[in-house]
């Protein structure tokens, strides 16, 4: 049993998880069972280019940082579990209990969090109630979201990134990610409000 399943391995996702590995050595954080599924094959990073990202160098290229995310993930949060090379097809079940069945096998985990685009159609079966247009995109782009409050489309299910509704800005989806983590560690931590940060200081 996981405690949360994150599907989508592009700046939402990343920026979940970095977030929630980065309180392992906190009391309710540390005996946490977290995994990544690296769902999208392509994303809009593959083709894009950084200039006006804050905190990254100019000329950065996305598909690098696709890449180098999930290296950091690994070297740093190394008791994440990453999950390459599957598709979710179907989440059902209930909070506390969901099963997300992939082509190659089927996972039970407390809570999901979806970091997926917001590409149309939604393929992932038994959310479909859920979707509606994106209410921050242009409607000729034909683009989607998950009807959701504050990122929880359901109890146990959360949805960051532009299929939360936000505009395709990676610092956007960076943050809402970071938002769905710290919400997952309130939850965790009883409903104290969690923030983490490393510093330098003793």
């Amino acid at each position: 049993m996981l405690d949360v399943l994150i599907i989508g391995g592009g700046v939402s996702g990343v920026s979940c998880a970095l977030l929630l590995g980065s309180a392992h050595s906190k009391p309710f954080a540390s005996d946490k069972n977290i995994a990544l599924i690296a769902h999208q094959k392509a994303s809009s990073l593959q083709d894009a280019l950084f200039n006006n990202a804050y905190g990254i160098e100019a000329g950065k290229l996305g598909r690098e940082l696709l890449s180098e995310s999930l290296t950091h993930l690994s070297a740093t949060y190394p008791h994440i579990l990453q999950i390459p090379n599957e598709k979710v097809l179907k989440i059902e079940g209930e909070n506390q209990n969901f099963l997300v069945t992939t082509n190659k096998n089927i996972y039970q985990t407390k809570l999901v969090v979806i970091g997926i685009g917001a590409g149309n159609p939604f393929t992932i079966e038994g959310l479909e109630e859920y979707v509606i247009p994106h209410q921050k995109a242009n409607p000729e782009k034909n683009r989607i979201q998950l009807k959701n409050h504050d990122h929880l489309v359901k109890d146990g299910v959360y949805v960051c990134g532009t299929l939360a509704g936000w505009r395709s800005q990676l610092s956007i989806a960076s943050g809402s990610g970071a938002a769905v983590a710290t919400d997952i560690l309130t939850l965790w931590n009883g409903g104290v409000h969690v923030q983490v940060h490393d510093s330098i200081k003793k």
